[in-house]
């Protein structure tokens, strides 16, 4: 198994829940390489493993058997301590619920993830406004969750993902609680993001998230059941977000 070119590696990754007759695989023995700069979409119903599948990828959780190697370094082995420092240096999350710390602004937000990975403040104050920038919020860098809109929140939350220069970026249903604008607004920066060479993992159940990746993986059951490349998505460009998630035609 070669682990030294490639962002991610999952070798035969497993995650099983309950004892005896009870017992559940929520991940059947996975296998997975993610090369660097690859966006990778990930569907299935809900209910499928494809949560904790991403979970285990970024050392939210262990699996019950199997590998996890990051940037050619295997991480399920680590010290919780060794792992919490991995996941701040090495990892970008993106959730469904956003996790922002509703008592911090927006620009705060952002510094706290760069402050974690050992930036120093002033280099932590700098990258958030770069990044709240990049993400359209340049103007809302002082104001509290609660005084933004759900894709606001959620660019907040890319935002943050970044702020630690990640090797990879885990979206979890970034855009579960979006509307289809708010969607657009998103899909965009993770089209941005692929262009520069960000390696992205992103799960979802919505066909229009999952067609803008460059691979696409179907799970069913704990496993894989279908793994394509997407023709056309490095051609796709922002200009075809608005056709493809319907806000054109």
């Amino acid at each position: 198994m070669n682990v030294s070119n490639v962002a991610l590696v999952a070798h035969g990754l497993t995650k099983t829940h309950g004892q005896g007759q009870s017992r559940v695989r929520a991940v059947d023995e996975i296998y997975l390489e993610v090369p660097q700069g690859q966006t990778l979409a990930v569907m299935g119903p809900s209910g499928c493993g494809k949560s904790t599948l991403l979970h285990m990828l970024g050392g939210l959780e262990r699996p019950s058997d199997g590998e996890v190697w990051v940037a050619g370094r295997r991480v399920d082995t680590l010290s919780e301590r060794a792992l919490a420092r991995m996941r701040r240096r090495s990892v970008g999350f993106v959730f469904q619920a956003f996790h922002l710390v509703e008592e911090l602004s927006a620009a705060e937000n952002v510094e706290l993830s760069a402050l974690l990975a050992g930036c120093s403040r002033r280099q932590a104050r700098r990258r958030a406004s770069l990044l709240l920038e990049r993400v359209g919020l340049a103007d809302r860098a002082r104001h509290l969750p609660s005084r933004l809109s759900g894709g606001q929140r959620q660019r907040v939350a890319i935002a943050r993902a970044l702020a630690n220069e990640p090797l990879v970026v885990l979206a979890d249903e970034p855009t579960g609680n979006l509307d289809t604008a708010a969607t657009l607004d998103v899909l965009r920066i993770f089209e941005e993001l692929r262009a520069a060479g960000q390696t992205l993992v992103i799960v979802t159940h919505d066909e229009r998230v999952a067609a803008t990746a460059d691979r696409l993986i179907s799970m069913r059951d704990g496993m894989f059941v279908d793994d394509a490349w997407l023709a056309g998505s490095h051609q796709r460009g922002l200009g075809g977000l608005a056709g493809l998630i319907g806000l054109e035609g």
